[in-house]
């Protein structure tokens, strides 16, 4: 008789989701799904907006990364309005969003996936999470809270709020960077060095533990997305899209955002609100790709920084050339860190970022406009169609963690077939299947988040549909 598991919901990730697990007659894996089970509905109310207004509302899409989406928005309305925007209003956007990556990162590793790794998969839930990591290792856990504050102040300092800042827009930014907030940026620079070089010593001991983990948390072949600049440096706002495969090879290069329909598709299932994207010359699902901080590393020729480059020396060596395990993204944020603490240091010494001149202004030049960024969950598309007035009349967005969905999808049927064994559902179990997707980092809804631990609800149904039992985590 066949069976399904529901893991509903998925704790510690941003936004609400559930995980079917489809067991075949024999009671082993023949499936796994995961569900993304709200929906927002930002593209269709947009509708009749004056595009101006439109890096103010899509920032509201996620309440842990605003700043990807007024990026993202506000490269958009530049293409609308045909500007090349101030020199100085290029690194203010790029220094904020290295700030973003990083609080972000940090949020995601010492916050959300760290208790895994530290408190063991199969601790008791109730403490497995970031009160538990507190109680454990409170040095550890208040770096991390730190850290997260460098990223978020300086998101502050620049667009006088830490989230929902209206300070991107199109033609530029509003305002630049005060004297008194970089000597701030200056003085909080070793510290958050200290951290993240920390942080990466203590991963790396612990991979060794992980070889499990490694081979079994989304380890398999797909094509990698996302940002590269000149000489394929890693990129977070400007230059190209660039796919890479399995072996490093480059499968498409030099790409542009406004050309994005001819090389990604959106598919939709009837059980899922994320929709599913996918590289179009290989069609659906074979087109599977991942982006964010996995697949920069992957891409890359180097970073051009040189703390960043050492990382990512070391990383290639101990993933085998590219990484291939999303476990690995757990490594990758951490290099990545690095990588932004060293361009952050660079931009507060550019004399660019105090200049007064950041923003162009100019009426609309153009109907329709598409932007791109890498937010720190990968690759973020907004596109947008106005018409005379600057009326929103259609909006496209493909979100990062969407960009994932079918890797996602494929990494929890992996862990499914390798750790559900039958009936016996235990805790532990079912936490590393969750673990899967909490590599990816997905922002689902991003505006609501949970402290500590959401409730777990697990149902068992026959192929009759039958419930045939349930368990409740509280």
């Amino acid at each position: 008789m066949s069976k399904t598991i529901v893991i509903d919901p998925v704790t510690r990730i941003e936004g609400h989701a559930k995980i079917s697990i489809f067991l075949d007659d024999k009671g082993k894996v023949d499936d796994a799904r995961f569900h993304v089970v709200e929906y927002r509905g930002f593209e269709k109310f947009c509708e009749g907006r004056p595009m101006w207004e439109m890096a103010g509302i899509t920032a509201r899409i996620c309440g842990i990364c605003p700043v990807s989406h007024l990026l993202a928005s506000a490269k958009t309305g530049d293409k609308i309005l045909a500007v090349k925007i101030p020199t100085a209003a290029e690194k203010l956007r790029r220094l904020m969003n290295l700030a973003q990556i990083t609080q972000s990162h940090a949020l995601s590793f010492f916050h959300l996936s760290s208790p895994d790794f530290l408190l063991g998969w199969d601790s008791d839930p109730s403490k497995r999470n970031i009160f538990g990591l507190i109680a454990s290792d409170p040095e550890l856990a208040k770096s991390g809270i730190r850290l997260r504050q460098f990223g978020q102040t300086i998101i502050e300092l620049l667009g006088a709020k830490k989230i929902h800042a209206a300070w991107t827009v199109p033609g530029g930014v509003r305002s630049p960077l005060s004297e008194e907030g970089k000597q701030w940026i200056i003085e909080r620079l070793p510290e958050a060095y200290e951290t993240a070089n920390n942080a990466l010593s203590l991963f790396k001991g612990l991979l060794d533990r992980f070889e499990t983990e490694i081979k079994t948390f989304g380890d398999f072949p797909s094509l990698f997305m996302g940002l590269v600049g000149e000489d394929g440096l890693w990129e977070h706002y400007g230059g190209h899209i660039r796919f890479t495969d399995s072996e490093g090879n480059i499968v498409a290069d030099n790409l542009k955002e406004e050309d994005y329909k001819d090389f990604i598709g959106e598919s939709v299932e009837k059980w899922s609100y994320l929709k599913f994207p996918y590289y179009k010359p290989l069609g659906y699902p074979q087109g599977i790709y991942r982006v964010g901080p996995l697949a920069r590393v992957n891409i890359c020729s180097r970073f051009g920084t040189e703390k960043a480059d050492q990382e990512l020396e070391e990383f290639r060596d101990r993933a085998g050339g590219v990484a291939t395990s999303s476990f690995f993204y757990h490594y990758a944020r951490l290099v990545e860190i690095i990588g932004c603490l060293e361009r952050i240091e660079r931009l507060i010494n550019d004399p660019d970022v105090l200049s007064k001149h950041t923003r162009a202004k100019a009426g609309i030049n153009n109907l329709e406009g598409i932007g791109v960024s890498e937010a720190p969950r990968g690759t973020l598309f907004h596109h947008y169609n106005v018409n005379e007035n600057g009326l929103i009349q259609k909006v496209n967005l493909i979100i990062a963690t969407g960009n994932n969905n079918l890797a996602m999808n494929q990494t929890v049927a992996q862990i499914a077939k390798y750790y559900v064994k039958g009936n016996a559902m235990t805790e532990g179990m079912l936490n590393r299947v969750e673990a899967g997707i909490r590599c990816y980092d997905p922002c689902l809804s991003c505006s609501t988040h949970a402290a500590g631990q959401m409730p777990l609800h697990i149902q068992l149904f026959g192929s009759n549909g039958n419930l045939l039992d349930e368990v409740y985590r509280d």
